[in-house]
């Protein structure tokens, strides 16, 4: 396995980028495809935004400055992305992110690679009810155990807001949980 700097040098030279590359995507593509589920719920939807982040990340390697960890630049444009697709999806149906986000959740139940049972389905109704900027910090902290220092350097956003944001989150989901 490559070192992250490593990695960085060989995707920036051109007779090395299609091999590192292909390291790269096997390195991060299962944490990124879980960060990306998290926001979009569907698989399908999870697949096609993973996807449109490896090109995103292919096409603009070059311009890859170092200043964060090479996988806090992915998780971003990938949350950036799966923002993108819920955004887009809203436009075309002509509803809120909410009602995009209550369908995806709706449809969970029917979606074959849905491997929870009804409390992981109500936790999932419960999330799809904060705000955006909510669901991202809680999904990193309590699904994918991201650190809030890596978080900050996700999201650009300071770690005191962060935890701010987990806590409220948090307490959102237990009073939903609760009445329903």
């Amino acid at each position: 396995m490559t070192t992250e700097t490593e990695l960085i040098a060989q995707l920036q030279t051109k007779g090395n980028k299609d091999a590192a590359f292909r390291e790269l995507v096997a390195q991060y593509k299962e944490r990124l495809y879980w960060h990306i589920r998290n926001i979009v719920k569907s698989h399908n939807d999870a697949d096609d935004v993973l996807q449109n982040t490896f090109i995103k990340v292919y096409r603009s390697i070059d311009g890859f400055k170092g200043q964060s960890k090479l996988y806090s630049w992915l998780y971003r444009i990938a949350a950036n992305e799966a923002i993108t697709l819920i955004n887009k999806n809203s436009k075309r149906l002509q509803i809120t992110n909410q009602e995009v986000q209550d369908l995806a959740i709706n449809n969970m139940e029917s979606d074959v690679y849905f491997e929870g049972d009804a409390i992981q389905l109500k936790l999932q109704k419960a999330i799809a009810t904060l705000p955006e900027k909510q669901q991202l910090v809680f999904n990193m902290r309590y699904f994918e155990e991201i650190k809030y220092k890596d978080m900050s350097e996700i999201l650009e956003t300071s770690e005191g807001a962060l935890k701010a944001s987990y806590h409220i989150a948090a307490k959102k989901i237990e009073a939903y949980l609760k009445s329903n």
